[in-house]
């Protein structure tokens, strides 16, 4: 591969112009930068009730009301859609399972490249759980989950979708979340995240930072007398 043309410059930056890098430079850089990624576990099924799943780190939540997720799938080299894509399509509904850290190793084993029409779920050890107000399961190992009904997709060149899905109905492990207050509790719901290359990361460091009112930001901002 040549050399990826970046530049040197006098503020001790490097500098990428994106419109000179291959796809595979683009993403490196994507992946890396933007992270960390939530990963979505996505069941769908096949208009004969085939179950697939795969993961996804190009995802997330982007409206509340109405509710939508995006997921960003690319397509096999040769331009044909995924299974996750071509289900879609045809069934108009997909699941998102978040993952957690105790199913990492399963979700690993959904993104091994099964012929299609083999069920990922079985060869990795979960439970496929009847949806609720779509045809595509949901995982009962999973931390948390939401049934989706495609929105609408935009198709980014020859290459990949983006999903924008409606969120219909959502499933919880009890522990995970105060039902009452709507709060969840991250540590029980112990997710992760991809980073670049092939490095995940857990949330297991928090902290919280508040948002100063305007008083608060000029007391802090005043200089001191």
């Amino acid at each position: 591969m040549d050399a990826i043309p970046a530049q040197e410059t006098a503020r001790d930056e490097v500098t990428f112009d994106f419109r000179k890098l291959s796809a595979r430079e683009r993403y490196k850089l994507m992946i890396g930068t933007v992270v960390p990624r939530p990963i979505a576990l996505v069941t769908t099924v096949d208009p004969t009730g085939r179950i697939n799943a795969a993961p996804f780190s190009f995802f997330n939540c982007l409206s509340a009301d109405p509710p939508i997720l995006a997921l960003g799938v690319e397509n096999h080299p040769d331009m044909s859609f995924k299974d996750t894509a071509r289900n879609i399509r045809l069934t108009e509904v997909f699941t998102v399972n978040v993952v957690s850290h105790a199913i990492v190793e399963a979700m690993h084993v959904c993104a091994v490249p099964f012929a299609a029409g083999r069920d990922e779920l079985t060869a990795a050890g979960l439970t496929a759980m009847p949806g609720t107000e779509v045809a595509s399961p949901w995982i009962k190992e999973a931390p948390a989950a939401f049934e989706c009904r495609r929105h609408v997709t935009l198709e980014l060149g020859k290459s990949r979708q983006i999903i924008l899905g409606e969120i219909v109905f959502a499933h919880y492990q009890r522990e995970v979340i105060d039902a009452e207050r709507l709060r969840i509790d991250p540590a029980k719901l112990d997710a992760i995240a991809r980073l670049g290359g092939n490095t995940c990361a857990t949330i297991r460091d928090r902290f919280e930072m508040l948002t100063p009112t305007l008083d608060e930001y000029e007391a802090m901002a005043a200089p001191e007398k």
